[in-house]
């Protein structure tokens, strides 16, 4: 609930600077967050975590569409949707580097016994909830791919 407070006094203080592109990103993350509060099944209730992964899913879609715009010839589209995701990547723990995503899968790989191609679904269970939030899910899956090769 706190990292919902803070997105909400950030959006103040973007209305009250001009600031458009960061309004819009923070606009974009407090109606996924009353979505998912209000999805059927939910709890109505959202916390933190919830909304880390939230913002992780918004800014990958918002990284997906510049690709698709810039592919497209429309750099300006573009900019805009990483202007925004760049926006909402600051709610969002720290980024592992590549070495540092290997180094942890190194341990997993050692703790779960893994040694071949085969194993690598019990090593991606475990990296995935170890690394939720700080890691890509594809460069966790090349890199556990690679290193069980």
């Amino acid at each position: 609930m706190e990292l919902e407070k803070q997105i909400q006094a950030d959006m103040m203080s973007a209305m009250k600077a001009h600031e458009t592109v960061r309004l819009a990103a923070l606009r974009g993350i407090k109606a996924a967050i009353l979505l998912a509060r209000t999805s059927e099944g939910g709890s109505g209730e959202v916390s933190d975590a919830d909304i880390v992964k939230i913002i992780g899913k918004l800014v990958k879609q918002r990284k997906e569409s510049a690709e698709i715009y810039s592919s497209q010839n429309r750099p300006e589209l573009a900019e805009n949707e990483l202007a925004e995701a760049a926006a909402m990547e600051v709610y969002l723990p720290k980024q592992l580097s590549e070495a540092e995503v290997e180094d942890v899968l190194k341990q997993i790989i050692a703790e779960t016994g893994a040694q071949k191609p085969s194993d690598m679904g019990k090593v991606m269970g475990v990296a995935t909830k170890r690394l939720a939030g700080q890691a890509d899910g594809r460069l966790i899956s090349a890199i556990v791919k690679r290193l069980l090769a």
